[in-house]
């Protein structure tokens, strides 16, 4: 199947305040009224006792209505000098003009927070208004049943972006070393994306309320326009002495001043989210503010957020049967249980966990029987006892798999590279695996069947597809070959993606040289 041509994203790396980068970044953040928030930081192990180093801030713009509109800046944290963005950064996460929009956003302002503070910033970040979480938006585009609670797990940005927008979010590069300079293209590709995939989905959701006219006179009537009251009725009006809505309405009031005396400088207020400086923003439409008043949120920090917590020792028994420690170490020694030496059948095989189901993605790609675990959370003996009952070598990430004392030898490898094409590598190198360019696209990349010898035509292809997968109409006059996996019945096609896949392939495992 034909991947869609997305418009590429607009992209700048902000390393300096000097750059023309960061001019147009202050530009964009007067003219933005959404503002898409993301962050990267290297990896550290559990129950480290302080928090990671945020080494990338991402900030997609939107500027218009539109897609195209749209300006990710990369905040290369590990270049750029902290006092001299924390003021921008803050009015920006506090600024009423703004809708902030973020995927569980509080723990990556708390790690923000505490770069910050440490970098001489003593006050960090403690808060983001008007803030809407993409899960919120999820769950209203679910279209629950009144009444029905949403379910409690929340799924991933991934797996969002698949049902609402259609489109696969690779999270490959999430786990990798984000304080290494330079950045690699790929890392700035990705890093961009999860931030502008924020305002894909925020779109969906705005079409789908406007088409709906859900919003219509909702807010309005809680909340009248400011610019028809004056300074004492705002204060007044359903007055509370909740100090929550005593900072609601005094912002109201000094917004309403700010609106008619723009050279006014309005001071700093303990309690309130009040910037020391004019703001040259322009306020939010109608659509936005009644969005924010139904389903936005803020996130406030407090002090017990900036202390990281200390780890907790849970008090489980280790069992005197299946467990022991250092059986197994990273290397693999051979032979593969495969090995004709060991009654094999000399075809080599897999069963990759959840931890690298990328990669047996990959192995399939190229040809290599890679299986998948029967269930979706396969207990550790279920994982073991299915790769000794087909003679596979168990792929895994997981350390604690190589300390089970009924692991039978060289029947486990720990995976050591983080990314699926270096993985492949690793695992090719490791296992002496010879794989030619016949063999690539040759295994059903869903379940890790094999294709029917024989291709299909375009008839024959239809008709096995009725009640099961749908062919593209511009697919029937380009007379291409048309391929079934014998397991699970899906149908393939040698389109551009196809050959795009098999010329990648070409290159990762330099089948040229």
């Amino acid at each position: 199947m034909d991947p869609q041509n997305p418009t590429p994203l607009k992209t700048h790396l902000v390393s300096s305040t000097e750059s023309p980068e960061f001019t147009h970044l202050t530009s964009s953040l007067t003219r933005s009224t959404i503002i898409a928030l993301d962050a990267e930081w290297k990896p550290l192990r559990s129950h480290h006792p302080t928090y990671p180093t945020v080494s990338l801030l991402q900030l997609a713009c939107q500027l218009g209505h539109e897609l195209d509109s749209v300006v990710v800046f990369l905040l290369d944290l590990a270049s750029l000098p902290f006092p001299s963005i924390w003021e921008l950064l803050r009015d920006a996460f506090v600024s009423p003009d703004v809708l902030k929009l973020g995927f569980r956003f509080k723990q990556d302002l708390i790690y923000l927070s505490s770069t910050f503070s440490s970098m001489g910033c003593d006050s960090g970040f403690d808060r983001v208004e008007p803030y809407l979480d993409i899960t919120s938006i999820y769950q209203h585009l679910q279209q629950k049943p009144p009444g029905k609670k949403a379910p409690k797990e929340t799924k991933s940005l991934a797996t969002i972006c698949k049902e609402l927008l259609g489109t696969s979010l690779s999270k490959e590069l999430q786990c990798s070393d984000w304080s290494c300079r330079p950045l690699t293209e790929e890392q700035k590709t990705y890093a961009a994306m999860d931030a502008h995939c924020l305002l894909e989905i925020f779109n969906v959701f705005r079409e789908k309320v406007i088409k709906e006219g859900i919003l219509v006179h909702s807010s309005s009537e809680h909340h009248p326009p400011i610019v028809n009251l004056g300074l004492k009725q705002v204060l007044l009006e359903k007055f509370d002495i909740c100090n929550k809505v005593v900072r609601m309405k005094f912002r109201e009031a000094v917004d309403m001043v700010r609106a008619t005396d723009v050279s006014n400088d309005i001071s700093a207020v303990e309690g309130t989210a009040i910037v020391t400086q004019p703001r040259n923003t322009q306020p939010m439409d109608e659509f936005l503010l009644m969005v924010a008043s139904k389903y936005g949120e803020n996130i406030l920090l407090g002090e017990s957020d900036k202390k990281p917590k200390a780890a907790k020792r849970k008090g489980k028994r280790r069992s005197s049967v299946g467990y022991k420690h250092g059986q197994y170490d990273d290397d693999w020694k051979g032979p593969a249980p495969w090995d004709l030496t060991v009654g094999g059948d000399g075809h080599p095989k897999f069963l990759c966990d959840v931890m690298v189901e990328g990669l047996a993605k990959h192995l399939r790609c190229v040809g290599i029987d890679a299986a998948s675990p029967y269930s979706k959370k396969p207990e550790s003996r279920e994982l073991i006892d299915h790769a000794n009952r087909e003679k596979r070598v168990l792929l895994t990430r997981d350390a604690k798999l190589l300390r089970y004392e009924y692991l039978i030898i060289n029947q486990i490898y720990r995976v050591k590279n983080l990314l699926k094409n270096e993985q492949l590598l690793e695992v090719i190198e490791t296992f002496q695996l010879k794989v030619s360019e016949d063999q690539l696209m040759s295994r059903c990349t869903r379940c890790n069947g094999r294709f029917i010898q024989k291709p299909l035509s375009t008839e024959e292809a239809v008709e096995a597809a009725k009640g099961f997968q749908r062919i593209p109409n511009c697919l029937f006059d380009k007379n291409l070959q048309f391929w079934q996996c014998m397991d699970c019945n899906q149908l393939y096609w040698e389109g551009t993606q196809y050959h795009n896949a098999v010329q990648k392939f070409i290159d990762v495992c330099k089948l040229n040289e």
